[in-house]
């Protein structure tokens, strides 16, 4: 009887663990799919990250932050038009949000990851990683191709 109470516990354990944090919702970067990743190429200095996020879930997410093992810093950045019309590049307030079901393209003339402070040549066809960090402070990594790219030559208003 003894063997029969502790097999018993055992199983009854067992579900119960199978049970914990199905109730749990899940992270932003689990709904979340990168894909078309690409950095543009560079001597040293500034450059661009591109790709698509898709957003499966029920819920917005938002990305707050990003970085590379290439770049010692990146930002969030958005190009606006400026006061003498010409377009500027711009820290992106808040972050990327990405509404449910959808997708948003970072893309050159718009939304994109500013890499800074490169300091080793980013030359066609090297792949790098870049992590996304979401408001939830999940976070998910893709591969960024670097590519060569003659636009996005927007000036830098930070």
């Amino acid at each position: 009887m003894k063997i029969f109470r502790t097999a018993l516990l055992v199983a009854i354990s067992a579900a119960a663990l199978a049970g914990c944090g199905a109730d749990e919702a899940p992270s932003e970067a689990d709904s979340v799919t990168i894909s078309d990743g690409w950095i543009k190429s560079v001597d040293t200095g500034m450059t661009a990250g591109f790709a698509e996020i898709r957003n499966d879930g029920a819920e917005q997410v938002r990305v707050v932050s990003a970085s590379t093992p290439v770049a010692p810093m990146m930002e969030l950045h958005e190009v606006v038009p400026s006061a003498d019309g010409s377009m500027k590049m711009q820290p992106k307030e808040g972050g990327f949000t990405v509404a449910a079901d959808d997708t948003t393209v970072l893309a050159p003339g718009g939304d994109h990851l500013m890499l800074m402070n490169v300091t080793d040549p980013l030359t066609p066809g090297i792949d790098t990683d870049i992590t996304l960090t979401f408001e939830d402070g999940s976070s998910t990594t893709f591969t960024a191709q670097v590519r060569d790219f003659a636009g996005a030559q927007e000036n830098y208003s930070g």
